[in-house]
This record gives structure tokens, C-alpha cells and sequence, in this order.
């Protein structure tokens, strides 16, 4: 099933967290660009923050790409942009605003193209626009 996945998904299984969807096996990943930033920059954090050792760091990093490689992932363009600077049903974040806006764009072209997330509040703005929500 071809899956929208946010950053918080793609960390909990690159960090083996508990609660990280089972079924990430036999998804066909898309995402924005935006996740690539979003997951190396919590990896960052958390080295320079002395909780990730070198080794540690370089390992999630790698594993972070290495799983990317197998994601569509789409430019964030201006017509996203502005979509994601419009209302939504619900609060969201920035980042979260621009990957629902990369989900609704994407809709269009994908029959049946559900979200996944570990994030409440963009599952609740998902579900309100209709999309089938996994991971919550």
C-alpha cells in the first residue's frame, strides 16, 4: 500500500522504538524532502548532545538514508507551500502543515494513499481531510 510517512514513523523504526509500526515491511513509502531533514537533524541533536555516541550517530544516520532510498520523496514546492500557509481543520505545526499539504497534493494521484504518523496532531488534521491514518 502506497503510505505517506512523517518523520516521527521513519525514526521509530530506524531507532527500534517501542510502538514502531509492524506493518512498515509492506509499505510503499512516500514522503517529502522534508523528512530527510527532519530525522537527520534529531540525529544530530542527540549526538551533540552526548546521548548518541560517534558510533551510534553514524550508524542512525546511515540507516536513516539507506531506508530513504526506497521512499519517493517530493520537492517541496511553492504550490505546497501555500497550502500548507492555509487552514486547516485542526492546529498544526509548520512541518507538519507542509506534509499534509504534500499528502493532499499527492491524493490526487494515488487512489487510496493513506498517512502514516506517530504524531497526534497531524493524525487528527489527516483524518479530517480524509485520510485512513495509521500508526496512531
Amino acid at each position: 500500500m502506497t503510505t505517506y510517512v512523517d518523520a516521527s514513523v521513519l525514526l521509530a523504526v530506524v531507532l527500534g522504538e517501542p510502538g514502531a509500526m509492524a506493518d512498515w515491511p509492506s509499505l510503499t513509502p512516500i514522503s517529502s524532502e522534508l523528512i530527510r531533514v527532519e530525522c537527520l537533524r534529531v540525529i544530530d541533536r542527540a549526538h551533540i548532545s552526548q546521548r548518541l555516541s560517534d558510533e551510534a550517530s553514524a550508524r542512525y544516520r546511515g540507516d536513516i538514508l539507506e531506508a530513504l532510498s526506497s521512499f519517493r520523496l517530493v520537492s517541496v514546492s511553492s504550490a505546497i507551500l501555500q497550502r500548507a500557509a492555509d487552514p486547516f481543520p485542526t492546529a498544526l505545526g509548520s512541518l507538519d502543515a507542509i506534509h499534509l499539504a504534500t499528502a493532499l497534493e499527492l491524493r490526487d494521484d494515488i487512489t487510496g494513499l493513506a498517512l502514516a504518523t506517530h504524531d497526534r496532531e497531524l493524525a487528527i488534521a489527516a483524518g479530517a481531510v480524509g485520510f485512513v491514518v495509521t500508526g496512531v
